[in-house]
C-alpha cells in the first residue's frame, strides 16, 4: 500500500506531524509498536511558554508560578505572575494527541513493530496476528524517541545522549523542585515535580559524566536525605538523545528525540518533539516559515549543548556556574525563561 507520508512513532513528535500532515490532505499512517499512546517515562514537565505555544492548557494537571532552586549553598524561590512550568500526563497528551490526529484523517496502527526500513519502503509487522506487511511512502518521519530505528537506519550514531531516571511517587506535593548537586549529579540535577495526586522524583545527568548505575545510587541516597519514601514505588529509566546532527535526509526526516532535539541541559523534550513535528509537515506540504521555525529551535538546542560541554568539563566549575546562575536568577538578573527551549521561539499558527 502507498501513502504519502509515513509516520515511525506515536509520541507527541508523531502525533503532532500526522494531525498537522492529514489536515493538509496528505494521506498520512502513523506506525507505533505499543498497543496504547501516550505512556513513558517522563517527568512530564513542560515550561509555560512551550505549553501554551503546543499544548491545549486545559491538558496541565498542575502549574507553578514559583520555582525552588537548591543548590549546596543556596536556596532560591523564583516567583512569576504567571505559571513557570506546569505538568501533563503523558498518556492523557498522548490520548488527546492521538484524537487530534484522526480527526485530521491520519490513520493509526498500534501494537504495529517496525521490522525494515530501506529509503521510503517500510516493512512492519502486527503484534496481534504477527503477519508483516510491505508500505511505501513519498515521505518517512522517524518519530520513534531516542533508540530510533529510523535514525539508525539512516545510520546516524547517537553518542550524546543523557538518561534520566523517575519515580512517580503517590501524595500530595505542595512545590516544584530543582536540585543542583554536582557532587551527586554532575552536570545533572534532581528534581520534585508534582501532579494531580503523586509527583515525578527523579534525576538527570549526561551519561557520558556519570553512569547510569552511579546516577542510581546518588539519586537514592539523595532522595533519602530529603525524606522522600519511595516506598514500593518502582523507578524507571530512559535515555534521552541530544545528539542532533540535522532533520532531513532525503525524504526521510527525524524529529524529537530521535533526531536528538531534546535539550542535554535540562532533558526538555515534548516541547522539541511537537515544534519539529509540526515544522516538518509544513515543510512537506511547502509552507512558509517551516525551516526558519526550525533553524530556531536547532539554536536554542545548540545553546543548551553548548552549556552542557561547560559544565562537563570539572564538577567544581559545574558547581560555580550553577550557584552563579542561581544567584542570578535571584537577584533577577537572570530570567527562567532564557534557559528554555522555547526562548525567543515565535509562534506559529496552529492550523
Amino acid at each position: 500500500m502507498k501513502y504519502d507520508l509515513i509516520i515511525v512513532g506515536a509520541g507527541p513528535g508523531g502525533l503532532a506531524c500526522a494531525a498537522r500532515a492529514a489536515a493538509a490532505g496528505l494521506k498520512t499512517l502513523v506506525l507505533e509498536k505499543k498497543t496504547q499512546v501516550g505512556a513513558k517515562v517522563c517527568a512530564g514537565g513542560i515550561t509555560w511558554n512551550g505549553l501554551i505555544r503546543t499544548v491545549p492548557a486545559d491538558l496541565a494537571e498542575r502549574s507553578f508560578p514559583e520555582q525552588h532552586l537548591r543548590t549546596p549553598l543556596q536556596h532560591a524561590t523564583l516567583r512569576s505572575s504567571t505559571p513557570i512550568i506546569a505538568t501533563v500526563d503523558r498518556q492523557v497528551l498522548g490520548m488527546r494527541m492521538a484524537e487530534l490526529a484522526a480527526a485530521a484523517g491520519a490513520e493509526l496502527r498500534l501494537g504495529c513493530r517496525l521490522c525494515a526500513i530501506v529509503g521510503q519502503e517500510v516493512t512492519c509487522q502486527a503484534a496481534k496476528s504477527g503477519r508483516h506487511e510491505r508500505l511505501l511512502a513519498s515521505f518517512v518521519v522517524g518519530a520513534d524517541g531516542s533508540s530510533s530505528l529510523v535514525r539508525r537506519s539512516l545510520g546516524l550514531a547517537t553518542e550524546a545522549a543523557g538518561v534520566g531516571i523517575t519515580y512517580q511517587v503517590p501524595g500530595d506535593f505542595p512545590r516544584m523542585e530543582w536540585h543542583l548537586d554536582p557532587r551527586r549529579f554532575a552536570s545533572g540535577y534532581a528534581w520534585v515535580f508534582p501532579h494531580r495526586r503523586s509527583a515525578s522524583v527523579g534525576a538527570y545527568v549526561d551519561r557520558r559524566s556519570m553512569a547510569a548505575s552511579d546516577l542510581r545510587r546518588n539519586f537514592l541516597s539523595w532522595a533519602e536525605s530529603q525524606g522522600i519514601a519511595l516506598g514500593e514505588v518502582r523507578g524507571r529509566a530512559e535515555l534521552i538523545n541530544f545528539d542532533y546532527r540535522g532533520y532531513r535526509f532525503g525524504n526521510t526526516f527525524l524529529v524529537g528525540d530521535a533526531a536528538g532535539l531534546a535539550s542535554g541541559l535540562t532533558g526538555e523534550g515534548i516541547y522539541s518533539a511537537i515544534v519539529s513535528g509540526e515544522a516538518v509537515a509544513d515543510i512537506i506540504v511547502a509552507k512558509d516559515g517551516a525551516a526558519e521555525r526550525l533553524a530556531r529551535l536547532a539554536r536554542n538546542h545548540h545553546r543548551h549543548r553548548r552549556m552542557l560541554d561547560l559544565l562537563n568539563r570539572n564538577r567544581l566549575l559545574a558547581m560555580l556556574i550553577g550557584e552563579a546562575a542561581t544567584l542570578a536568577l535571584r537577584s533577577g538578573a537572570l530570567n527562567f525563561s532564557a534557559i528554555e527551549m522555547a526562548h525567543d521561539h515565535q509562534p506559529f499558527s496552529r492550523q
